[in-house]
């Protein structure tokens, strides 16, 4: 909320939220109806864990470190758009089958819909614009924001630190895994690299969105497997083993990014 008020909502917002939200849609289906991919990529955890970016706790401070403060909306639209596909599809997807799972269940999706942090801070701004309190309250909130956005960081590294101490080998990686952090690291950032070529974006514009899809598997997906107790340990491995390769990948993004363009 803070860094939108900073900046403002505008176009670019929209743009990077709905080339982030339906691209992964679309990426979701393809896998699912494509037998090559679905044989490599047999279940939810393992797409949303090679689609689904850190982009708040990693994506976004990355952003502000290596591009202009410009693009900030390029980068939050992005993190908007994983945000709340993660949290309206995500709880869907992985929750145990039941009689009813071909009935929509509508209530759910607009719970999950205004349950989710992205949603919130856009409810905050459009209530900040109405009140026209937004320039007085973005001066205030992008400090904290900032700060908050660094002490995020910590709760990566914590919850990494978890991940280690647990029973079993972080690195035996059968296909399945090493092909969905194929898809999050490399791949990805490569499709929308193209898109962004399609779309006509500029250099920072572009460099925004690259970076922000070739961020390592966000925290939600593993937060969300054990809240429905479905493989936790593939979602560890997957999100300790992208946040550790992305050190090099990242880097690796930002090199050829500036290459191509």
């Amino acid at each position: 909320m803070g860094l939108l008020l900073k900046e403002g909502i505008d176009i670019n917002l929209i743009k990077s939220a709905f080339l982030a939200f339906f691209l992964i849609g679309f990426l979701i289906v393809l896998i699912n109806i494509v037998p090559i991919f679905k044989n490599r990529l047999p279940d939810f955890t393992l797409q949303l864990a090679g689609l689904i970016g850190n982009t708040s706790f990693l994506g976004i401070p990355i952003a502000i470190a290596l591009l202009p403060s410009t693009t900030i909306n390029f980068t939050i639209g992005f993190d908007l758009g994983t945000t709340l596909f993660a949290w309206i599809f995500g709880p869907f997807f992985l929750k145990e089958k039941t009689q009813d799972k071909n009935i929509p269940n509508i209530e759910g999706l607009l719970n999950a819909l205004i349950n989710s942090p992205a949603s919130r801070g856009i409810i905050g701004v459009l209530f900040a614009y109405l009140f026209q309190i937004n320039e007085i309250l973005g001066n205030y909130l992008w400090i904290p924001a900032r700060v908050v956005i660094a002490l995020a960081i910590i709760i990566v590294g914590t919850r990494l630190g978890i991940i280690t101490n647990q029973k079993g080998r972080v690195f035996d990686l059968n296909k399945e895994i090493k092909f969905s952090i194929l898809l999050k690291l490399l791949i990805l950032p490569f499709i929308v690299f193209l898109i962004s070529k399609l779309l006509n974006f500029d250099f920072y514009q572009s460099s925004a969105v690259i970076l922000q899809a070739g961020t390592p598997t966000a925290i939600s997906t593993i937060l969300m497997a054990e809240a429905y107790g479905v493989k936790q340990k593939i979602a560890s491995k997957i999100l300790f083993t992208t946040t550790l390769f992305s050190i090099a990948t990242i880097p690796f993004l930002k090199i050829m990014i500036n290459a191509l363009n």
